[in-house]
C-alpha cells in the first residue's frame, strides 16, 4: 500500500541535491571485493565506514535541535512521545524508549515505541508489516493520538509505508511530527514538521541498513531523548537524578550521586536517601541545603523538578 500525500515542514539545512536513487540501496565501491577479504580486512573496512557516521550526524544537529525542542515542549505540556518504525528502525526505537524509565523515570504513559508487526517483530522478522500504510496510523489511533503529542517516524529508506501512514495520521490529529531517515531528500520529509536526514552513504553490505544507517539512527535517537530529558529537568550537573534505583547496582549508584553532589559520607548519603524514600532529587536538595524532606520536596515542586533551581531558591 504505497500511498501518502503529506506536505512537510521546513528543514534547517537546504535540501540535498542527490539523485533519486536511494543511498541506502546503492552499492559501495569500497566493498566490491568484500567476499575476497580476510577477517581483519572485513573488519577494517567496516570500521573505516563506521567512522563516517558521527560526521554525518553532526551535519544534522540544526534539525535535531528543532526536534529536541519540539519533543521537550510537548512532553512539558502533558503530551506523549511516540517512536514509529519497522524492522531495524523499529527495534532501535523500542530500545531507546525502553531505557527512559530506569534512566529518567519516564514510563509508557509518556513515551511509547510502535513497531510494525507488533511485539513479535522485536525479536523476529515480520518484514511485510512495513508495507501496511494504514497500520501505523491505526496503532496511533488506538492510543488516542492528539494535538498534544509528538511522533517520530524512523525509516532508514525514508519511504516505509507503515511509518509514512503513522506520520500522516499524526499530522491529521494535530500532533507534532519528526522524520528520521538516512536518505535525502526522503519521503519522510513530506510528512514531517522537522526532518532529520543522516546520509551515511552506501552500506558495506549493500542494503543492510542495520549497519551504518542503524548506527546513525541509534545515535540520533539517543541524542534526542537524552537532550529532551535534560531540558525537562531530569539531570543535575551530568547525573541522572530521576533514575529509578531498582537493583543493587543502581542503589549503589544513587549513594554515589548523593555523595558526589553534597560531599557527605557514604553513610550520610544512605541516610539521606532513606529519608527521601530513595528519591534522588529530594536527597540531593536535603543534603545541599541541610533541610528536611518536606522542605526539599516543596522546593523541587516550586522549581518544576529542576534540582539546580531548587537549590538556588533555597539558598536565597
Amino acid at each position: 500500500m504505497q500511498k501518502h500525500n503529506c506536505r512537510g515542514g521546513q528543514r534547517a539545512n537546504p535540501p540535498s541535491s542527490s539523485g533519486a536513487s536511494p543511498t541506502t540501496e546503492s552499492r559501495n565501491p569500497r566493498s566490491m571485493n568484500l567476499d575476497m577479504l580476510d577477517t581483519e580486512g572485513i573488519l577494517t573496512l567496516i570500521n573505516s565506514e563506521d567512522q563516517k557516521v558521527a560526521q554525518a550526524v553532526a551535519q544534522e544537529i540544526p534539525n535535531i535541535t528543532q526536534a529536541v525542542d519540539m519533543i521537550a515542549e510537548r512532553l512539558d505540556l502533558g503530551g506523549r512521545l511516540f517512536y514509529v518504525g519497522a524492522g531495524t528502525s523499529g527495534r532501535l526505537g523500542v530500545l531507546d524508549l525502553a531505557e527512559l524509565k530506569p534512566t529518567f523515570g519516564v514510563g509508557r504513559d509518556k513515551v511509547e515505541a510502535i513497531i510494525a508487526g507488533g511485539p513479535p517483530a522485536i525479536t523476529e522478522s515480520v518484514e511485510d508489516a512495513e508495507d501496511n500504510f494504514d497500520g501505523g496510523g491505526e496503532e496511533l489511533q488506538k492510543r488516542g493520538i492528539s494535538d498534544k503529542d509528538v511522533v517520530v517516524g524512523i525509516a532508514a529508506s525514508g519511504s516505509t509505508p507503515f511509518v509514512l501512514g503513522a506520520l500522516k495520521t499524526a499530522r491529521e490529529a494535530g500532533a507534532a511530527t519528526i522524520g528520521l531517515a538516512c536518505n535525502s531528500p526522503s519521503k519522510l520529509r513530506e510528512c514531517a514538521d522537522v526532518s532529520i536526514e543522516v546520509v551515511v552513504g552506501p552500506e558495506v553490505l549493500t542494503g543492510s541498513t542495520r549497519m551504518k544507517a542503524g548506527t546513525a539512527q541509534k545515535m540520533v535517537l539517543n541524542m534526542m531523548s537524552t537532550a529532551a530529558m535534560v531540558k525537562l529537568g531530569k539531570a543535575y550537573e551530568n547525573l541522572m537524578v530521576d533514575m529509578q534505583a531498582t537493583n543493587i547496582k543502581l542503589r549503589r549508584r544513587a549513594v554515589g550521586m548523593v555523595k558526589a553532589t553534597t560531599g557527605v559520607t557514604d553513610d550520610e548519603a544512605q541516610r539521606l536517601l532513606d529519608a527521601a524514600q530513595f528519591d534522588l532529587k529530594t536527597a540531593i536538595v536535603m543534603g545541599k541545603l541541610n533541610v528536611d524532606q518536606p522542605t526539599a520536596k516543596q522546593l523541587l515542586a516550586d522549581a518544576k523538578g529542576f534540582v539546580r533551581t531548587a537549590i538556588a531558591n533555597g539558598q536565597r
